[in-house]
């Protein structure tokens, strides 16, 4: 048995947690749901319960707490995580505070464990996850040479800002989450631009890729991150170069029994990867596999994934259900 606590629990992602933990075999004695003095009081079911969402304090972990799910942005993990570490209490924060903390594990349970050098763990950025499943095994397999990314991110990446932005644009209401309408529209820019040219969150999937898959320098990774008109879940075209030569059969025999991965990759029956089918799963669809016609032992791969559930929500709870089985 374990006692959890969600912090941030009425936003789209901690409400997406409540959700996978009760869907989750994780034997949960108690838990307590945390949030800002605004959402304090407020009921949400857990299972056959209702519970009353406290107000997060520094005396919110002077609890028996074993595992605090944090998803209520940075300044609020920096704060209050290490006052939970302190406590003794297992954090898995969804944030992107803690990611490139040498100290700080960075986890997707496919691809990676924890050590807990220290009882922080970071969730990585939701398309840096549905990325590095399928490119785990293939690595493995293959040894990665270069990445190339290029994303197409749905509006719930921006929490209900974004939502709203989209569907009150079909309506013409000016955006009020994103500097330009989303409705009928693509926006390349997510996250603010660095003096590089890059958006932040395009090196955030550049360093954190190198980070999970323990990638030295030597293999180069670029990313270009897009917001689109779509709901829920991203898609990510993934431009990848092997070291050891292989073909699309190979590729796809690999993925086909990698953890996490659903093969959907059978273009003459129009079936491939979309965000409608990914919506409400927890595994990475994947398709389009192709080789490069431009250079050699170059292949193109499409993955989509559930941003809010595998990219945020469930791949903290499989994170606590990897340490709870470790056991």
């Amino acid at each position: 048995m374990a006692i959890f606590a969600i912090v941030g629990a009425t936003g789209v992602v901690g409400t997406k947690m409540i959700e996978r933990l009760a869907e989750s075999e994780l034997k949960v004695d108690k838990l307590y749901l945390m949030a800002s003095a605004r959402s304090a009081g407020k009921k949400i079911k857990f299972r056959d319960i209702e519970i009353e969402v406290e107000e997060l304090n520094e005396n919110s972990f002077d609890k028996d707490i074993d595992y605090a799910l944090f998803s209520a942005g940075g300044s609020t993990s920096l704060e209050f995580a290490p006052i939970a570490e302190k406590n003794g209490v297992i954090v898995i924060d969804n944030s992107s505070a803690w990611r490139m903390d040498p100290e700080i594990d960075l986890i997707v349970p496919e691809c990676n464990k924890p050590t807990l050098q220290r009882k922080i763990i970071a969730n990585p950025n939701c398309s840096t996850i549905q990325s590095v499943v399928p490119l785990r095994p293939l690595h493995d397999a293959f040894g990665l040479s270069h990445i190339t990314y290029t994303t197409y991110q749905a509006v719930s990446g921006s929490g209900k800002g974004g939502i709203d932005d989209l569907l009150n644009g079909q309506e013409g209401i000016e955006p009020k989450k994103y500097p330009h309408p989303i409705y009928n529209n693509v926006l390349p820019h997510i996250d603010v631009f660095l003096e590089n040219g890059y958006t932040k969150e395009e090196m955030k999937m550049v360093n954190e890729t190198k980070k999970i898959l323990s990638l030295d320098d030597s293999v180069g990774i670029s990313a270009t991150c897009v917001r689109v008109p779509v709901l829920n879940s991203h898609s990510v075209e993934i431009d990848v170069e092997f070291k050891k030569e292989t073909t699309v059969e190979e590729i796809r025999e690999v993925l086909k029994n990698a953890p996490g991965v659903i093969l959907v990759d059978n273009v003459q029956e129009n079936e491939y990867p979309m965000p409608i089918n990914a919506t409400g799963i927890d595994e990475v669809l994947v398709g389009r596999i192709r080789r490069d016609i431009s250079r050699p032992n170059g292949f193109h791969i499409w993955c989509v994934a559930d941003n809010i559930r595998k990219g945020a929500a469930s791949n903290a709870v499989q994170i606590a259900e990897m340490i709870e089985a470790s056991k």
